[in-house]
């Protein structure tokens, strides 16, 4: 687009403001209502199937609709006379996050509020059943004003319906997705939580928490190792900012925070020199002796159980037979389950090598006891046993 040229009979262009994978943008004036608006001109392989184009438009509409502060405001959505489709949106003074981190790390208080300002817009966005899947510091425009604006709502999936010159190519800026983004699964509202930890992340850190030389290392980065503390990197961090970080990069997206206003909740919480109120320290983050701390207190506390048995078979009470009650837990987070009922597996299978134990009642016979209100006396006389295991996570 030339400066001058006249667009859908009412945009006049000024100048191109920038270009990338998601397209051309121009800043352009609205003749008829003299507004400065930007408008995006989408990649016209994207648009060439019409079902993704049909999808596109009605999830762009629904985008329209959104009334909120921290998101882009989207005019329309046309095509020109020779059939390129654009979007007219709101154009801000500032520039995009990405052009701010090229400068170095920001200071805390300022990231807490850019994150927190995002979480807020995006919980408007979720809270009406849409997914960006593409947050990033290229998404997000900082205001002269000091106002985050999330942009590009919908282009992410647009994008996955296109093949791509690779075969089995995943679409989308890689460094950013949530493991089950990378993979090709669904992906729900804890896709976006993902990706704006990993912005949080760089913004303090200056850095990526997963690197790979190529696509396939950088995806096996997000799907296998852990991000380095950022207490390595700066130290002047406030309390709480690392643990809300890593809760937003639980590789499980059950033991991530679930919707939005979560993370927002504990991002304010920080803001204002509070404990975050649902982000864990990191007591169960990194590795004792090469191995994740998480097993490393399991083994620990299988020993302490290892030596409470050990100290009862060596008094004058003769024990041969026992039954690990199901481990409870009592962590108040639902996606801990599966660890308390590894651990009651575990507990079995290595009580069971003990010699002096003619008999441990096996996982099948002893889980029909996961919350049973029976007392341990009455357990022991039905299951046979001379004694019982109880154990917790907490």
């Amino acid at each position: 687009m030339t400066k001058g040229s006249l667009i859908a009979g009412k945009y006049k262009i000024i100048e191109e403001l920038g270009r990338g994978g998601m397209g051309i943008v121009y800043k352009a004036e609205n003749t008829k209502l003299q507004r400065i608006v930007a408008l995006k001109f989408l990649p016209p392989q994207w648009t060439s199937d019409p079902e993704a184009r049909e999808r596109f438009i009605h999830e762009a509409r629904a985008a329209s609709a959104l009334d909120h502060p921290n998101i882009c405001t989207i005019y329309e959505i046309r095509e020109t006379e020779d059939g390129r489709m654009f979007i007219a949106m709101g154009c801000y003074e500032g520039e995009s996050l990405r052009e701010g981190l090229r400068r170095g790390p920001m200071k805390a208080e300022c990231a807490l509020d850019i994150a927190a300002q995002v979480a807020l817009g995006m919980e408007k966005a979720h809270g009406k059943g849409i997914i960006h899947r593409d947050i990033k510091p290229a998404n997000i425009l900082l205001t002269n004003d000091g106002v985050a604006k999330v942009v590009d709502f919908g282009l992410a999936k647009l994008a996955g319906q296109v093949k791509l010159t690779r075969e089995g190519t995943t679409v989308g800026t890689i460094a950013y997705m949530s493991p089950e983004q990378a993979k090709g699964e669904p992906v729900d509202q804890r896709t976006d939580i993902w990706s704006l930890g990993i912005v949080l992340y760089e913004m303090v850190s200056g850095r990526l928490p997963f690197k790979g030389d190529y696509e396939q290392s950088l995806i096996h980065s997000i799907l296998k190792t852990d991000p380095e503390p950022i207490g390595k990197i700066r130290t002047d961090l406030p309390k709480g900012l690392e643990s809300i970080v890593f809760k937003a990069l639980e590789k499980n997206p059950n033991a991530r925070y679930q919707v939005m206003g979560e993370l927002h909740e504990d991002l304010k919480a920080v803001a204002e020199g509070l404990k975050p109120p649902r982000a864990k320290s990191g007591l169960f983050r990194g590795k004792i002796f090469g191995m994740r701390k998480t097993y490393a207190y399991a083994g620990l506390a299988c020993l302490a159980i290892f030596a409470a048995v050990i100290l009862f078979l060596t008094s004058t009470v003769r024990i041969t037979s026992l039954a690990v009650l199901p481990v409870q837990n009592l962590s108040g987070d639902p996606s801990q389950e599966f660890f308390a009922d590894g651990m009651t597996d575990a507990l079995i299978s290595d009580l069971a090598q003990i010699k002096a134990f003619n008999k441990v009642i096996s996982r099948t016979s002893v889980m029909q006891y996961k919350d049973t209100k029976k007392s341990l006396p009455q357990i022991a006389r039905e299951l046979g046993v001379d004694l019982i295991v109880e154990a917790s996570v907490t």
